[in-house]
């Protein structure tokens, strides 16, 4: 459904992507590592055509998107939903408004068919009910939660995952991780997430890319990459600080 093809990018002198290659597995959950400016959110813009390559391909079901007009790229993009770091939720809205938003901008459906929607998707989030709330009433994983509900409001084909568990106790992310798993695979999707939370990684990711100097320098399963020989990846893993990184 998803590949990248020789993409390169720069900002001024920062050359973050460079002949970056990455193929996202249809119905599978690909996470993507890396450090901190690495590039790794500018990957997703990529993805889903917030941002252009310099040069290089970004293929969806098909089609450089990279390619597209402004009305062919929002097309495509119906094809995706996107969690932010916080949820990213209309302070000025209730939770159910902020679920609905996405339906009443891009779905022909009436009033009664939209609160239908959004009541089973907040039901299918663990917030049933919940639709009167505003979001300065929800703790951060209750932000995060309704965020998951409005991304999948028009059941799209592809979420993307930008740092889901940052800023939660490591019970409520758990709890996340798990709400991640099941959407997954209750909805079919094509999911990409970012993260630094190594458990996280290897809980909800079939398949993980690390991104190193603007490039994919290791992909696989968690197995192969907990396995894995490179040095860079190993520090990433471990957190150590030990020595000198190089590419190898």
């Amino acid at each position: 459904m998803i590949r990248l093809v020789n993409v390169n990018k720069k900002f001024g002198r920062n050359h973050v992507l460079r002949d970056l290659n990455l193929e996202i597995e249809d119905g599978k959950t690909t996470v993507i590592i890396g450090r901190s400016g690495g590039g790794k959110s500018v990957l997703l813009k990529h993805i889903i055509g917030l941002v252009k390559p310099d040069s290089g391909q970004v293929i969806v079901d098909g089609v450089d998107i990279a390619t597209l007009d402004e009305e062919d790229l929002n097309e495509v993009r119906k094809k995706f939903g996107m969690l932010f770091q916080g949820g990213a939720l209309f302070d000025s809205m209730t939770v159910g408004e902020n679920v609905a938003f996405p339906l009443r901008e891009h779905a022909k459906k009436n009033e009664h068919e939209i609160e239908d929607i959004v009541a089973e998707r907040l039901l299918a989030v663990g917030l049933p009910g919940l639709e009167h709330l505003m979001p300065s009433e929800l703790s951060g994983g209750m932000k995060k939660r309704a965020g998951l509900a409005r991304a999948i409001a028009l059941h799209p084909e592809i979420v993307l995952f930008d740092e889901p568990t940052t800023g939660l106790d490591p019970v409520m992310a758990e709890a996340i991780n798990q709400l991640i798993i099941e959407t997954q695979e209750r909805f079919n999707l094509t999911c990409v997430a970012t993260s630094h939370d190594m458990h996280s990684i290897f809980t909800i990711g079939h398949k993980v890319a690390m991104i190193y100097d603007g490039r994919i320098i290791e992909y696989g399963t968690p197995g192969e990459m907990k396995a894995s020989a490179n040095p860079v990846l190993q520090q990433f893993i471990s957190g150590s600080l030990e020595g000198p990184i190089h590419i190898v």
